[in-house]
């Protein structure tokens, strides 16, 4: 499957998938509701973000160029504005993914923290006294063993599981941030 997929592109002399982009001119790669914005603080287009990032996870691994194909002639300052902002765009997505990932430990540590705290109040419950006179104590002891336990495996689970979404998200916006971005001009 994956050679049909890598088939479907185009590759440079170099042998690099070339991801082709074609519009009229660069303005078009910009989200419309802030037409007035200074190119490198507007956002790309979300068609062109989302195919960007899709082509990227389809070739996987592979040594790839983006190429901008417009229908005119664009001075130098364009061109280099574009760059910047796809540089910029896919950095910012990038930094957002890790403050998401750094969010995720801190509720992971935060819920493992309370796990071992309860933990430790139903071991302290468990080996006091109270508990060979009293139901009600030994009824609060496995209750509080249990949420101890939910708590441990949330934390551990959140840890182990949710993390990986991040990294590869934060690897995948980077490899497009540093990605090589080469320009086409077709003037009529």
């Amino acid at each position: 499957m994956k050679k049909e997929i890598l088939e479907r592109y185009e590759r440079s002399d170099k042998g690099e998938i070339i991801i082709d982009i074609s519009t009229k001119t660069p303005e078009d790669l910009y989200s419309n509701f802030d037409k007035k914005s200074h190119f490198l603080k507007k956002d790309l287009n979300q068609d062109l973000a989302e195919y960007m990032i899709e082509s990227v996870t389809e070739i996987e691994g592979e040594d790839f160029i983006i190429r901008f194909n417009f229908e005119s002639k664009e001075d130098n300052d364009s061109i280099s504005r574009v760059t910047n902002s796809i540089n910029k765009f896919f950095s910012y997505l990038q930094e957002h993914e890790h403050r998401n990932m750094k969010d995720m430990r801190k509720k992971s540590s935060t819920l493992f923290f309370i796990g071992a705290l309860i933990a430790a109040t139903s071991v302290f419950i468990n080996q006091s006294e109270w508990m060979e006179k009293s139901i009600i104590f030994g009824v609060i002891a496995e209750g509080l063993t249990v949420a101890a336990w939910v708590s441990l495996w949330e934390a551990l689970a959140t840890f182990l599981v949710k993390w990986m979404p991040y990294k590869k998200k934060i690897l995948l916006y980077e490899r497009i941030a540093n990605a090589k971005i080469v320009f086409n001009f077709s003037v009529a």
